[in-house]
């Protein structure tokens, strides 16, 4: 078997997710193009695919994030463009991690809803106070049983 050799040494990959009554796919590449048109960017049907030096692209994802912060998503990509050991054109077929960004697609709503509902939250309390009331006081085990069973089954 031959040596694996990386194209693109040095560089940090990741996914931009959009899922936004505002702002497009597009946007974000036009956008990005400005930011940053020495990266790799590109566009793809939940939002872009962008590489480079890990400073640069850190730079740009958090330009892109605050067009909508609560409707943006950003995950690292584990495996670098064209990676012969993931890449389609080498696999035939779908990526393999198509079928989870698609999986998570369908949720991020729900994210989003819940980051937009933080400011309004009644008593003012903002997201790192609750989260440091709720490290203070463990999840009731029978709640947390209780939340378990009220999850629906996936119908897919």
């Amino acid at each position: 078997m031959k040596e694996y050799q990386p194209r693109y040494r040095g560089t940090h990959t990741v996914y931009v997710f959009v899922e936004s009554p505002e702002v497009t796919p597009q946007d974000l590449s036009l956008r990005a193009y400005e930011a940053a048109p020495d990266l790799m960017i590109k566009e793809t049907c939940f939002g872009l695919q962008i590489t480079g030096e890990p400073a640069r692209v850190a730079a740009v994802v958090k330009t892109l994030r605050a067009l909508d912060p609560a409707h943006i998503f950003v995950k690292d990509r584990g495996f670098p463009p064209g990676d012969v050991r993931r890449c389609r054109a080498n696999l035939g077929g779908a990526r393999p991690g198509f079928f989870g960004h698609e999986f998570e697609l369908s949720l991020i709503r729900f994210i989003s809803h819940g980051l937009e509902a933080l400011p309004h939250r009644e008593g003012g309390e903002s997201a790192l106070d609750a989260l440091e009331r709720r490290k203070k006081k463990p999840l009731d085990p029978d709640r947390l049983k209780a939340l378990f069973e009220a999850e629906e089954p996936s119908h897919g």
